[in-house]
Order: C-alpha cells, then sequence, then structure tokens
C-alpha cells in the first residue's frame, strides 16, 4: 500500500498522539477524526488527514514524492478554505514529506499570487531529531526516517524500542509499520537484520491494511478494466511476501481473466508459501 496512506492509517488510529506530537503540547482532551471528504466539490486524498481539536483543526498531509497533478501550495490554500468554510475554526496545516529530495517544491511552504497570500508548515522527516518520535510508541514508525549520522543504529534503537512494548498487538501493528516506511531509507536485508519477519507475517492489523489498499487498488484496476495494473498489484503482493516470482508463474498470472485476478487477489492471503501460489493457478 502506499506509505503515505499508511502514515494517514496511523493518525486515524492515534489522533491525540500525532496532535501531541505536531502541536508540540500534551493534549488532554478527546481528539475528533473528520472526514477527508469536504463540501462544495469533494475532495479526497489518501495521504491527507483531518484532526479537531478543542481550538482548531489540525490538517496534516503526508507525502512521499512530489505530486505532479496540482503545486501543493494551491491545494494546501484549496484545503483552507474548505476546512474554514465548514467549520469556522482556525486551520493549521502541516506537510510532512517523508522520503529526502532537492525537489524545490519540499522547501514551499506558502501559496503568493496577486493578492492573496497563504502560509503553511513544512515537516522534512529527514531534518526532525528522532527524540520526540522514539519517546512515544506510536511514532516509532516514523523514527526510522529522521536525522541521524548513523541510520544503522537508529534502526537499532527503534528496533528495541519496539520490542519494549508491552501489548502483543500493539507491538506487531508498530513493528510492521515501521519496517514498512524503513523500506524508503534502508534495504530489505538491512531491516530483516533488526525485525524478526514472523511478526510481520503475524500482524493482522498489518495484514488488514494491505488487503484494503490492494483491494482498494485492484477494483479500480477492474473497473476500468485495466488488466496490467490489477497484476502490477498482485505482483507487488506476491514479491512482498514470497520473494521474486519465477518467470513461469508471471507468465501464468498474464494469462487470467480479470475474474481470476480478482478471486487470486482475495485467495493470496490465505497462502503461506509460494507452492499454494502454484497451487492455485495449476487449479485454473
Amino acid at each position: 500500500m502506499p506509505i503515505d496512506n499508511l502514515c494517514k492509517y496511523l493518525a486515524a488510529k492515534y489522533p491525540q498522539r500525532f496532535a501531541a506530537w505536531i502541536l508540540r503540547r500534551i493534549i488532554t482532551s478527546p481528539v475528533e477524526v473528520l472526514k477527508t471528504e469536504l463540501t462544495l466539490e469533494p475532495v479526497r486524498a489518501d495521504s491527507v488527514i483531518f484532526l479537531r481539536t478543542d481550538e482548531e483543526i489540525l490538517h496534516l498531509e503526508f507525502q512521499v514524492k512530489v505530486p505532479k497533478d496540482r503545486p501543493m501550495p494551491l491545494r494546501m490554500l484549496n484545503y483552507w478554505v474548505r476546512l474554514h468554510w465548514q467549520y469556522g475554526l482556525p486551520v493549521r496545516q502541516v506537510i510532512i514529506w517523508l522520503q529526502p529530495t532537492s525537489n524545490p517544491a519540499v522547501f514551499e511552504t506558502e501559496f503568493v499570487s496577486e493578492n492573496t497570500r497563504h502560509r503553511y508548515e513544512v515537516i522534512r522527516i529527514w531534518e526532525e531529531s528522532p527524540q520526540l518520535l522514539l519517546e512515544d510508541p506510536v511514532l516509532l514508525p516514523l523514527a526510522v526516517l529522521a536525522a541521524t549520522q548513523e541510520p544503522n543504529q537508529l534502526l537499532a534503537q527503534v528496533a528495541q524500542e519496539v520490542a519494549k512494548i508491552e501489548e502483543t498487538e500493539l507491538r506487531q501493528e508498530i513493528a510492521a509499520c515501521t519496517q514498512v516506511l524503513a523500506g524508503l531509507r534502508f534495504n530489505k536485508d538491512t531491516i530483516a537484520n533488526f525485525f524478526r519477519e514472523e511478526i510481520m507475517q503475524e500482524s493482522v492489523i498489518y495484514q488488514d491494511i494491505l488487503q484494503k489498499g490492494l483491494a482498494k487498488g485492484l477494483e479500480q484496476g477492474l473497473n476500468q478494466g485495466k488488466k496490467q495494473e490489477a497484476i502490477a498489484l498482485l505482483q507487488g503482493m506476491l514479491n512482498r511476501r514470497f520473494g521474486d516470482m519465477e518467470p513461469t508463474i508471471q507468465e501464468r498470472l498474464e494469462s487470467l481473466t480479470l475474474t481470476q485476478l480478482e478471486q487470486l487477489s482475495l485467495a493470496l492471503f490465505d497462502f503461506t508459501e509460494v507452492t499454494d501460489l502454484v497451487t492455485w493457478l495449476q487449479s485454473r
């Protein structure tokens, strides 16, 4: 699933913790997660989340790469107007850039056009101290991307903090999410040295995230009749679980119908090893 979507998932599940990190203060009152579809013409994005505190709306936008469709400054202005119009509260906007880049867009903090000027905040996670992120288990996935002169040492420290989480479900969830985000900075072998693979596989929540992300993408591909997009999504999931696929399996995927591809997307979460996939394909 998209990395920014995973960050949105964490922020939506733990809104009070993310609000406390961004606002740099303890949040004692409940934090409400608002719908990302606004009035007027609908606007929705997988990387966007709106949190409502007692005093303001907090608009967080997680980005891995610079979007090509609309400039971020204009996009932030658009969201601000809609949010302020709908809720009548101050709106604090923060873009959290997740992957280092020299693209000038990640340094922009305002929209300027004729008589209009709109400002927002930017966090480039690779410039942030990992300290605050290491202090909250929910924020550990982001900590692996923070500023450091010793990336491997930071990854080891995050892994140690994850291991300290007493609640099994939370530990598995944070471990899985941490490994996914770590993929922006480390190769797979390095990550595997610090995290046991079975933690990822055991995480019911992580599998649910992936399944929903795959199902959504696959549904869009199937609805649009884009067979290659559906195959690409399945390949990504299969490669993640079983490693690179043999050419014969690749050829077999290409020969499946759209209906069979949809069936496979549901069946693959019951597979425990690549032979299960081979058996499934041979039966079709």
